[in-house]
């Protein structure tokens, strides 16, 4: 069966479909989840970072929780990473990172913590800085590019940032390069390939959706047929890395406001432009963004969340349905919020 994890503003939420209804659980533990991952080496063990409440680990599918990562000095983890590609033993290599843009790994499944100091060396460094709080800056997501093994992360706000050797020195970022990419993600099929989903474009159009196919040496613009130009999730087929969703809004604040809601979701395939996705899902307006996930299962189905439900489409992106769970008003009251990262992650789950 699928087991839904949904990082909502307040609490984890775990959701599990059974074969005549939806059981929903709430994680009491895990407080603020802004980011979550499951090892791909090892399905029953997931990472998830909170705003505020550190970082936990579940070796049994997301049941029950533990803290680890205390001896890390942060307390907000803005996104968990786990390596599809890099391995100790039974576990896959872990990446964290933290508000104040700090990049940490473990080698031992999370059981010691060392951190990647160079790029605080970095010369764009003194320049990142998060909006809502200037102040400060953080590491948005993470990447890894299986077909040559570059480590990427974006900081929002003022850089894509890369390793071409695992972790030992960092290339920073240049002109050209997205400066606040949501999601950063890479494709198995396509390698030295790219995509970056932005809130670039709201202040230079075109810019919504760029794309890389150097391993990040360049950049170009890959948003036509985007009318809205606020980035927030993008989520790639398995099987085709030129079939794509993305949800989208015309700024920040229609992104996250419900009172000026107004929210999303495009599709694309091969060389066409993007087009606006509308049956099944809720009126745009009141619709905060949405945050996606693919299935574990079915290359053909897709999943989107936000403050109205959690919708299904079984035909790529095309058409969705609203899945019929019976939420506590709270829960949508408090869907995923600015700082929120992965926030919709779905797996295999088959239980006890």
């Amino acid at each position: 069966m699928n087991r839904f994890f949904l990082c909502m503003s307040e609490e984890l939420i775990v959701l599990d479909e059974l074969k005549t209804k939806y059981k929903l659980q709430s994680q009491s533990l895990v407080l603020n989840p802004v980011s979550i991952a499951i090892d791909p080496f090892m399905q029953n063990r997931l990472y998830c970072g909170t705003d505020g409440h550190g970082l936990w680990v579940s070796d049994d599918g997301g049941g029950s929780w533990k803290r680890i990562g205390e001896d890390i000095p942060e307390s907000i983890f803005t996104s968990v990473f786990v390596s599809p590609i890099r391995k100790n033993g039974d576990y896959g290599k872990v990446y964290v990172g933290t508000d104040r843009s700090a990049l940490f790994y473990s080698n031992d499944a999370g059981q010691s913590w060392s951190e990647w100091e160079a790029i605080k060396s970095l010369s764009s460094y003194s320049s990142w800085s998060f909006p809502p709080n200037p102040q400060t800056h953080n590491v948005r997501m993470i990447a890894e590019d299986p077909s040559n093994r570059n480590i990427y992360a974006s900081i929002e706000v003022g850089a894509v940032i890369r390793t071409q050797n695992g972790g030992e020195h960092w290339l920073d970022t240049k002109e050209g390069n997205p400066l606040d990419a949501h999601t950063l993600l890479t494709h198995p099929k396509a390698p030295n390939r790219i995509y970056a989903a932005c809130s670039d474009g709201v202040d230079q159009p075109g810019r919504s959706v760029l794309l890389s196919r150097d391993s990040g040496d360049t950049w170009v613009p890959f948003s036509d047929g985007l009318e809205h130009r606020y980035m927030l999730c993008m989520v790639i087929s398995k099987d085709d890395p030129d079939m794509m969703l993305v949800s989208a809004s015309a700024g920040a604040r229609n992104a996250y406001d419900p009172s000026v809601a107004e929210s999303y979701i495009y599709r694309k395939e091969k060389d066409q432009p993007w087009k606006r996705v509308e049956q099944g899902l809720p009126l745009a307006k009141g619709t905060m963004i949405s945050n996606l996930a693919d299935d574990p299962h079915d290359l053909n189905t897709f999943y989107a969340l936000n403050n109205r439900g959690l919708y299904r489409s079984t035909d790529r992106g095309k058409t969705w349905t609203t899945l019929s769970i019976d939420w506590n008003k709270e829960h949508l009251q408090h869907a995923p919020q600015r700082r929120h990262r992965s926030a919709l992650l779905v797996i295999d789950w088959r239980g006890e």
